[in-house]
């Protein structure tokens, strides 16, 4: 079997993949004709694919979450890779495939990465501070254990979220010790609040992503985590006004850093800013990393990256 980060173009190739996603779209022909615009995936990536000239009866077989088995066309379109499908079914019991085979997980354990966290959330000196943080992660439960931490950009796969969260925690930890002046406990509450309404925001399956959430698409989880530390306020009889409520709630809003990205404030405290950068560092970093594992040894460069600016990375040949 083909994996998708060895495919190249223009390979012919057989192979079981996962329908990531699914859409059914129509052509600008006259007359208009569906086709299945599809993302497959494996545990090594994913690839952008097309099946045209689709059937009423493969509109009632092919969905999201489905093993199939595919015959294709490796193609560039527009310098990224595209598959080109030419036969398509789904697995059979005597296949001897299992969904979990092609799943991408974090590359530490889950429960490694839950005891991390709950590790540094026990270091928090400050008992409120503590107390608010201990009550976001109990409501968020053990979707923390699996879930995501985007759909398609960065940490997006089983474990992803909490494999984010540690990764922030040990940039944090630096920064603390190279920046004494910030606020280690606002540092440590701010990176384990500031996603912890993603599985709220989301709606996923073993770490893929098929749909927002009627509170995410209405509401996002930076105000999502905002409120769920005002309720953590409320249950703990503390003041709405004070600073340290306030100061929670602002790193948790900001941390996106503008407006047009999602933050309804601009960073004005230190661990505000910490943590925005701390954030964009983990992402954008996983995002090459990402990359650069999907990207054939023999390719110098690599597709573009959208969450770069649509930048491509070059391998130094050293």
């Amino acid at each position: 079997m083909t994996l998708i980060k060895h495919l190249q173009a223009p390979d012919e190739f057989t192979g079981f993949y996962l329908i990531k996603e699914l859409e059914i779209k129509q052509t600008n022909t006259t007359p208009a004709k569906d086709f299945m615009d599809i993302v497959l995936c494996d545990a090594s990536g994913q690839v952008s694919a097309k099946m045209w000239d689709v059937s009423a009866a493969d509109k009632e077989t092919f969905f999201p979450m489905t093993l199939v088995k595919v015959q294709g066309l490796v193609q560039l379109y527009r310098e990224r890779l595209q598959v080109k499908i030419g036969k398509i079914r789904k697995a059979l019991p005597e296949d001897g495939v299992q969904i979990t085979d092609f799943i991408r997980s974090a590359p530490i354990s889950p429960a490694d990465l839950i005891h991390t966290i709950n590790g540094v959330l026990a270091s928090i000196t400050n008992p409120t501070i503590q107390s608010i943080v201990s009550f976001c992660v109990a409501k968020v439960g053990d979707k923390l254990d699996h879930y995501p931490a985007a759909k398609t950009h960065h940490h997006a796969y089983f474990a992803g979220l909490a494999y984010h969260i540690v990764r922030m925690l040990e940039l944090g930890e630096f920064v603390c010790k190279q920046r004494p002046f910030l606020n280690a406990d606002l540092i440590k509450a701010g990176i384990i609040l500031h996603d912890i309404a993603k599985p709220e925001e989301m709606i996923a399956q073993l770490g893929i992503v098929s749909d927002y959430s009627v509170q995410g698409k209405l509401l996002g989880h930076i105000s999502m985590a905002s409120n769920w530390i005002t309720e953590a306020a409320l249950h703990l009889g503390l003041d709405l006004q004070s600073d340290l409520v306030i100061g929670l709630q602002h790193i948790v809003l900001s941390h996106h850093n503008l407006p047009e990205w999602g933050s309804p404030v601009l960073p004005q405290l230190p661990e505000a800013v910490a943590l925005h950068y701390i954030d964009s560092m983990d992402a954008k970093l996983q995002m090459v990393e990402d990359t650069l594992l999907i990207t054939p040894e023999s390719e110098s460069w690599t597709p573009m990256i959208r969450g770069l600016e649509n930048k491509a990375m070059y391998r130094l040949k050293l």
